[in-house]
């Protein structure tokens, strides 16, 4: 059954269309990443089902309640739903326990439902602590522990992490969604972290120019991406030019087979990741590149390969693999190929977040993903 359902929903300010017509449904139990780059409206469909926006056509329900529609627009503190912000916004004149019951009756301070809420957050015994006495993650938790507390219909997780060094973050939203799943909450997580959604959401909804373009799984849209624009933007990605016979593409890497494209033959791009291609022995090899640059990440590392015919591709490959730059090696390719006919390339995403922020930038698509 679904928690919130968004059908057609529609947000203008202005001349400019922020939300052209979204459907979503969240599952109840679930938490559903919605990832995009800077402007898709990810943050606006989140204010809109929060009730900071009154939306300009279409419906919002959860549970089955119509929270926003033609005739209906419920203002934010009868919605039942809370919100994270980037900063969790904790009152800084209130202690910890005081913030998170805030939002309790009497009776329901006084059941322990404060200390509950502290120990399902990693914080028992923070109490008596002001907010300017907790590191930033702990902060973070504290808001999560707020937001659960009136045991909500909805959270909604606006970038609670992005504040955060790269190894906190990690951690702080392994932690987060064990607390979610303990309470069997339902959640939406607005991201721009490619590796955030992927490693902690049931459900992806990729945005772009104010709609969805494809929602599913983090496994169906990393390698079955709707198009050649989700794929350059969920993760690294190696697109060639291609030709489709028979189910088989013959690329700059080789004669590859196919899984899934929207005509049977003639010319094509192909996704590959960069994970499917593999250094292997020159002698031999069908295929043969020379290592022009290696970037070592520690448990992986990616390697930029120049192919014989000066087409360029990067190889993900273990931190233990010796690959000198100058270096002449066979390469190999696992697995399908996924195809998409020409014409059917839609232009490159922005980058999705600047330098400096836990992650890392492909020398070939100029994509970030987790460090």
């Amino acid at each position: 059954m679904s928690r919130l359902v968004v059908r057609g929903v529609v947000k203008r300010y202005g001349p400019v269309t922020a939300l052209a017509g979204v459907d979503l449904d969240v599952p109840s139990g679930s938490l559903v990443a919605v990832l995009g780059p800077s402007g898709c409206g990810k943050t606006t469909l989140l204010r809109c089902v929060a009730g900071f926006e009154v939306v300009d056509g279409g419906e919002i329900a959860v549970e089955g309640r119509t929270l926003a529609g033609p005739r209906t627009s419920l203002p934010a503190q009868r919605r039942g739903v809370a919100v994270v912000p980037q900063e969790g916004a904790l009152f800084p004149h209130l202690s910890v326990r005081d913030n998170l019951g805030y939002g309790l009756s009497r009776a329901e301070r006084r059941t322990g439902r404060v200390d509950e809420m502290l120990e399902l957050v990693g914080l028992p015994g923070y109490g008596h602590r002001m907010p300017h006495q907790l590191s930033g993650g702990q902060q973070q938790r504290v808001a999560v522990a707020r937001a659960l507390a009136p045991r909500p219909s909805l959270i909604l997780l606006d970038e609670p992490f992005s504040a955060l060094d790269a190894a906190l973050r990690a951690e702080l939203r392994r932690d987060v969604r064990q607390a979610l799943r303990a309470v069997g909450a339902t959640g939406i997580l607005v991201t721009h972290d490619q590796g955030e959604a992927l490693s902690v959401a049931d459900q992806i909804a990729i945005m772009r120019d104010g709609t969805i373009v494809q929602y599913g799984s983090p496994t169906s849209v990393y390698h079955e991406p709707a198009d050649p624009w989700v794929a350059a933007f969920v993760g690294e990605a190696v697109l060639l030019p291609a030709t489709v016979r028979l189910g088989r593409a013959d690329t700059a890497l080789g004669v590859l087979p196919v899984a899934g494209m929207d005509t049977d033959s003639g010319a094509a791009e192909v996704l590959l990741r960069p994970e499917q291609i593999r250094l292997v022995p020159r002698a031999g090899a069908a295929v043969t590149a020379t290592i022009e640059a290696h970037h070592f990440y520690g448990h992986d590392a990616l390697v930029t390969l120049r192919l014989d015919d000066q087409i360029q591709v990067v190889a993900r490959t273990p931190g233990t693999t010796s690959a000198a730059v100058g270096t002449a090696v066979g390469v190999q390719v696992d697995g399908h190929v996924r195809a998409w006919s020409t014409g059917a390339r839609q232009p490159k995403p922005a980058p999705a977040a600047g330098p400096g922020d836990g992650r890392r930038r492909c020398p070939i698509n100029n994509r970030l993903s987790s460090a």
